[in-house]
């Protein structure tokens, strides 16, 4: 390891340390490292813009953040909540199956845990406190728990980007994202209900069910939306960044034309808002290119290769520790930089050791997701607190629980690889 590095690190650090967003401390650390070693800086610009120009998949990153956008500005957010009312409503802790079921399904449209906190999720929220049946805190702990699912069903911007990494089939990736989708989702309902029959949470009123045939009519159109996307992507009809131009266009045409509830004013203000996200994200995607190429320059990855297979480490003892560090760095760095940056360095490892890369992907992404709720960082529990008001310590006073059962349905991903990968090989995934 070079001083160099070791000044880019440090740079790293440091410029984090004083608060300055990551994607800036990532950039102007490997700008450091090309000043130390002696390299050309305008040798960054290149990495750079080769990287975002090659990599096509990349598009389906604003592509998602539009669609996501849409339907939180339209009314499609709201009919899907009142046919997740209207279908689980009824039972103890109603609301909070609908939280978690309304989170199952819009996760099948965004590809983004933030949209659907933000978006559906402070729906919901005020309709949880407003029954007067849950307090803010497990309103919003459900809502920040149920929220991590929409990063692992299909699509998913996390999963595009450990694509772009690992250089693995995103088509496979979506699909092994499904089962342990619908296992959080699982794994949540069964403590939401655990809880709702100790706290003796009171029933809601419940929707006749001479009303769910209406209430599943007007939510159709948006509930086709997964079927569309899957049925392009696994019917090789489009690529996956096509299929996410198709999930912005059809939402657009809801929300715009079956649904009337978008005006150009507003368009214009989510195509501004989503321009925002993406450079955001991008910025972040185009510092983890030159630090990724920095990494590479110090034969690192190789390094750590040859010394953790030198050990002579079990594949599961490898993914165990690997989720375990995942785990802890996930309390204080964000998603996209934990797989832009720090999973790049464990490929190799995998590959030596003969991990499945889309077992892997599937499980370091659920393992990213479940920090975003964790304390003391957990990005979800800042931006319910930034849209609801209700105070971080009453969120996370009830998180604990939801987090314990997520961490449990993580373990039996790692442990039973067929979860994740048994859709993909029933499509053909040769792994």
């Amino acid at each position: 390891m070079s001083l160099a590095f070791l000044l880019c690190l440090g740079a790293i650090f440091m410029i984090a340390g004083i608060g300055m967003p990551i994607a800036y401390a990532i950039l102007i650390s490997s700008l450091v490292y090309m000043l130390a070693a002696g390299g050309d800086i305008g040798l960054a610009g290149k990495v750079l813009m080769d990287g975002l120009y090659n990599s096509f998949i990349l598009l389906a990153v604003p592509l998602f953040i539009v669609a996501a956008n849409i339907m939180n500005a339209g009314t499609i957010s709201d009919r899907l909540l009142g046919f997740c009312v209207a279908l689980v409503g009824r039972f103890r802790g109603g609301l909070g199956h609908v939280n978690i079921i309304a989170s199952l399904i819009f996760s099948g449209m965004s590809g983004s845990a933030v949209a659907d906190a933000a978006g559906i999720g402070k729906v919901i929220i005020e309709m949880m406190t407003k029954s007067g049946h849950y307090t803010r805190g497990y309103a919003a702990a459900i809502t920040a728990a149920s929220a991590t699912i929409g990063p692992i069903i299909p699509p998913s911007i996390p999963m595009v980007l450990y694509a772009l990494v690992s250089n693995t089939s995103i088509g496979y990736l979506f699909l092994g994202g499904i089962v342990p989708g619908l296992m959080m989702g699982i794994v949540l309902m069964s403590m939401n209900m655990i809880i709702s029959h100790k706290r003796s949470f009171a029933l809601e009123d419940p929707v006749p069910l001479s009303h769910l045939p209406a209430k599943t009519l007007t939510a159709f159109p948006a509930l086709l939306m997964p079927a569309i996307l899957l049925y392009g992507i696994y019917g090789g009809v489009t690529t996956p960044t096509e299929a996410a131009a198709v999930a912005a266009f059809y939402a657009l045409v809801l929300a715009a034309f079956f649904y009337r509830a978008l005006s150009f004013q507003a368009l214009a203000q989510i195509l501004i808002e989503s321009a925002r996200s993406s450079a955001a994200v991008g910025l972040v995607i185009g510092g983890a290119l030159i630090l990724n190429y920095v990494v590479a320059s110090e034969n690192i990855p190789n390094l750590l290769a040859q010394r953790l297979v030198g050990l002579d480490l079990h594949p599961l003892l490898f993914l165990l520790g690997v989720n375990i560090l995942l785990l802890l760095l996930g309390c204080i760095l964000d998603a996209t930089t934990i797989i832009l940056v720090i999973i790049p360095l464990l490929l190799p490892t995998c590959r030596e050791l003969g991990i499945d890369l889309v077992h892997f992907g599937v499980v370091a992404v659920v393992n990213c997701m479940i920090g975003l709720i964790t304390p003391p960082y957990g990005i979800l529990l800042f931006v319910i607190n930034a849209v609801t008001r209700i105070p971080l310590a009453e969120i996370i006073r009830e998180i604990w629980l939801f987090l314990l059962v997520l961490i449990v349905a993580l373990a039996a991903l790692i442990l039973f690889p067929g979860t994740v990968l048994w859709l993909p090989r029933a499509f053909g995934y040769p792994g």
